[in-house]
């Protein structure tokens, strides 16, 4: 997008802003794990989750943060993690492909294919296989999660793709979100030597995000979300590319950075130095519930739904071992994390 028309659109944008106002409402979750042949509980402890979803424009917000209405949706992200198993086979028969369709069921693409009502934006963790060719087993979920993106293109769901199809974005109103994958990296950092490196790789995911702010989004000031599987608490992602990011989207007005992986949360960051923190938001497992976010013109709303859980005792449980611990869900949700913050 060139500069002429990088000023028309910041016009159009302040006109309709001032007329209209951003109203901006989604879902976002992550680590849905589908599992086969162990574990399949699991997967309707996620079902269960996505029945809640469609019917979340019958609840408000908590009290603590205005107890406002839901708004319909615009559509639902999942940050990775979306299957367990990225390359398994047994006995010739790929449980790979069999939890990918559990998932595909489930989800859906454009909130009539699938059990959730709304459309679907995902991107692949270090669960979601290597990258398309790297694979063992015969199937690819990358592959797979390629040909969504390509079909989100077609259906203008989308407007930017990566060369990849790996990574992309788009706009609700006038805020722009980006899906940039496992970690907005082009590679996995060298210092890293825990991980693989071909599991972990982010393919470009960085590259992608500077040409997109740029062609996107310019000198506009518009709001910015950012969306990977992991975020600042992951050390597969080096702290030295952590700094490499910040200083990518320090021009622009990044008011969220969503990402699952590692637990449920608020948190903010900089590196050190830096006064100007970005909001972070830690989306945590679908079985266990969503955050509701609400971007206006002038705050951020959001919060956690999730499942009220009975946690019991065993009588093999001490202080320091929880794997023993037996949940038991009550048929009922609460909200957790309530933020509401003034955006620019």
């Amino acid at each position: 997008m060139n500069k002429t028309a990088l000023l028309i659109t910041a016009i159009i944008t302040v006109i309709f802003g001032n007329c209209f106002g951003r109203d901006v409402t989604f879902i976002a979750t992550s680590d849905c794990h589908y599992d086969y042949p162990e574990n399949e509980d699991r997967n309707e402890r996620t079902r269960k989750t996505l029945r809640h979803i469609n019917e979340i424009t019958n609840i408000n917000f908590p009290k603590t943060i205005g107890g406002e209405k839901i708004d319909t949706p615009r559509g639902v992200v999942i940050l990775g993690d979306l299957i367990d198993d990225g390359d398994r086979c047994t006995n010739k028969i790929s449980i790979t492909q069999i939890q990918w369709m559990y998932y595909e069921a489930d989800f859906g693409l454009n909130g009539t294919d699938g059990l959730l009502n709304y459309p679907i934006y995902d991107t692949f963790g270090n669960h979601d296989g290597p990258p398309e060719g790297t694979e063992k087993c015969g199937f690819s979920v990358q592959s797979k999660l390629k040909q969504r993106n390509i079909l989100r293109l077609e259906k203008k769901m989308i407007s930017n793709l990566s060369t990849n199809n790996l990574h992309y974005s788009w706009d609700w109103d006038d805020v722009h979100f980006v899906m940039v994958g496992i970690y907005p990296a082009n590679v996995q950092n060298p210092l890293v030597k825990r991980y693989s490196p071909v599991w972990h790789n982010p393919q470009g995911a960085l590259d992608f995000l500077k040409y997109d702010l740029e062609q996107k989004v310019g000198t506009s000031k518009r709001p910015v979300v950012i969306m990977s599987h992991c975020g600042f608490d992951t050390d597969w992602w080096h702290t030295n590319d952590w700094r490499e990011l910040y200083e990518t989207v320090k021009p622009y007005n990044v008011i969220l950075y969503l990402y699952g992986h590692t637990g449920t949360g608020l948190k903010e960051w900089a590196p050190p130095g830096e006064s100007t923190k970005i909001q972070c938001i830690n989306t945590g497992q679908t079985e266990n519930g969503f955050f509701v976010v609400n971007i206006t013109n002038k705050k951020i709303t959001a919060a956690y739904r999730i499942k009220h859980w009975i946690i019991e005792k065993t009588p093999e449980q001490n202080a320091t071992n929880v794997k023993n611990q037996k949940r038991t869900w009550d048929g009922t949700y609460e909200w957790k994390f309530p933020l509401k913050k003034t955006i620019k």
